[in-house]
């Protein structure tokens, strides 16, 4: 007999079935006991009616414990004040094990004792909404790719060097080959895949030795990578925009439970519709000295900066062509002003901040040898890159989505940390 859930208990409204899961919480009225059932799926009232069962079993209601594991049987009945519309009235109740003195309770408490606790706190309602909403945003991230015939290539997470600049690289030893690097982004191997395979996208964990406290940044999180063969900065933009909006309309789709949960205000969301606005750098400067920032043109964008930009608009927001200067190596100049590079951020509303980065590449050799040159990289460690310029190189264009920011836009948290099961920061690497 296969195993039923809550989720799939509309489905059996007058018939008795057995459930297991974990007490989230209870409450007594006189004979009755009204147990609150969680079983990942969802969660059931489960009403325990003295003169309906046996001693033992009320008893046991009585004393079942926060978090304790048990299960369950009864029969389904309509309830349309109940989560999915129904509750269970009790026959009878099975201990599986007893928990004892769970540290999370329904108080408040402070965010270094939930951090410390983060394999328990993963247990919360809010937590499994995120959770959930996550697991939805990454579901639609490889939908969008997989349907319009990208193929999925898997970047390694080892790399001999830097991508986004040498300064915020997790270095360790490597065999008798020297120096090895956490990979900071799969583009550079997208690139590669990119000319072999016309369309393709890296998804997989990134890691950036940032030091930085701000609500915004992890040491370790998830990006998403598309590279597209002889797509330009216009072409990488319409990309852009379209799948944010198939990721933000699927996750309004899907989980309206969860954004519900997490109390957040959808209407914000809903605007999330092509198309987004697009200005250049040079506007978004004229936009900080508007608000009264003394902005000095030919510096990148801070996130107070972002924030002031992404509030003049109801969705999120495309700046391009900023100052080649403050962009990495591999971002192609614009042909009409070299001083600018074919990139584009996208800053998410509400002061999420850049949840998009993304450029044309300079396909040029001499132009690309120029800019590592510059960069003070060393030009044996790109060789392999350097290659995809000598062997029939094209015009092509990608970005990065990272799953955290998202996550945090979408769900409206007020920290990162939140948005992925176990968060790494330069001040935590546990649990």
């Amino acid at each position: 007999m296969s195993k039923i859930y809550i989720k799939d208990l509309k489905n059996y409204v007058g018939q008795e079935v057995t459930l297991s899961g974990w007490l989230y919480n209870k409450r007594s009225s006189g004979k009755l006991r009204f147990l609150i059932l969680r079983d990942g799926s969802g969660y059931l009232q489960c009403v325990v009616f003295k003169n309906n069962v046996s001693e033992e079993v009320f008893e046991l209601s009585d004393k079942l414990s926060q978090e304790s594991s048990f299960t369950v049987t009864g029969t389904v009945k309509d309830e349309q004040r109940g989560s999915g519309g129904v509750e269970l009235d009790v026959k009878s109740i099975e201990l599986i094990s007893a928990a004892h003195d769970y540290p999370i309770t329904p108080k408040e408490h402070g965010i270094e004792f939930l951090l410390d606790r983060r394999h328990l706190w993963l247990r919360s309602s809010r937590q499994v909404a995120i959770m959930k909403v996550r697991h939805r945003i990454i579901k639609a991230v490889r939908d969008f790719f997989d349907d319009r015939d990208f193929t999925l290539m898997d970047a390694p997470i080892l790399t001999p060097s830097a991508c986004e600049g040498t300064s915020t690289l997790f270095e360790t030893e490597y065999f008798d080959l020297g120096k090895a690097y956490l990979t900071q982004s799969g583009q550079l191997y997208a690139e590669a895949g990119a000319l072999a395979l016309g369309k393709v996208y890296t998804f997989g964990p990134t890691f950036r030795a940032e030091k930085s406290k701000t609500r915004r940044h992890l040491t370790e999180f998830w990006m998403v990578e598309p590279e597209v063969a002889f797509n330009n900065l216009d072409d990488d933009m319409d990309l852009a925009e379209e799948f944010l909006e198939y990721i933000v309309q699927t996750v309004l789709k899907d989980c309206k439970e969860e954004l519900k949960t997490l109390e957040r205000d959808i209407t914000k969301l809903e605007t999330v519709k092509r198309p987004l606005p697009r200005i250049s750098y040079d506007e978004a400067v004229e936009i900080l000295r508007k608000n009264g920032i003394d902005f000095e043109w030919g510096n990148d964008l801070g996130g107070t900066d972002e924030t002031i930009i992404s509030n003049q608009f109801d969705r999120p927001v495309m700046v391009h062509r900023y100052p080649s200067e403050v962009k990495a190596f591999y971002m192609k100049r614009d042909p009409e002003n070299p001083k600018v590079a074919l990139a584009v951020d996208v800053l998410a509303p509400e002061g999420y901040g850049e949840i998009i980065g993304g450029s044309q590449r300079e396909d040029n050799l001499d132009l690309l040898l120029e800019r590592i040159e510059k960069h003070n990289l060393r030009q044996e460690d790109f060789d392999w890159y350097l290659d995809l310029r000598r062997f029939g190189s094209v015009p092509h264009a990608g970005f990065g989505l990272g799953i955290e920011r998202t996550v945090g836009w979408i769900c409206g948290l007020e920290h990162v940390r939140e948005t992925i099961p176990f968060p790494r920061m330069i001040y935590r690497n546990t649990p």
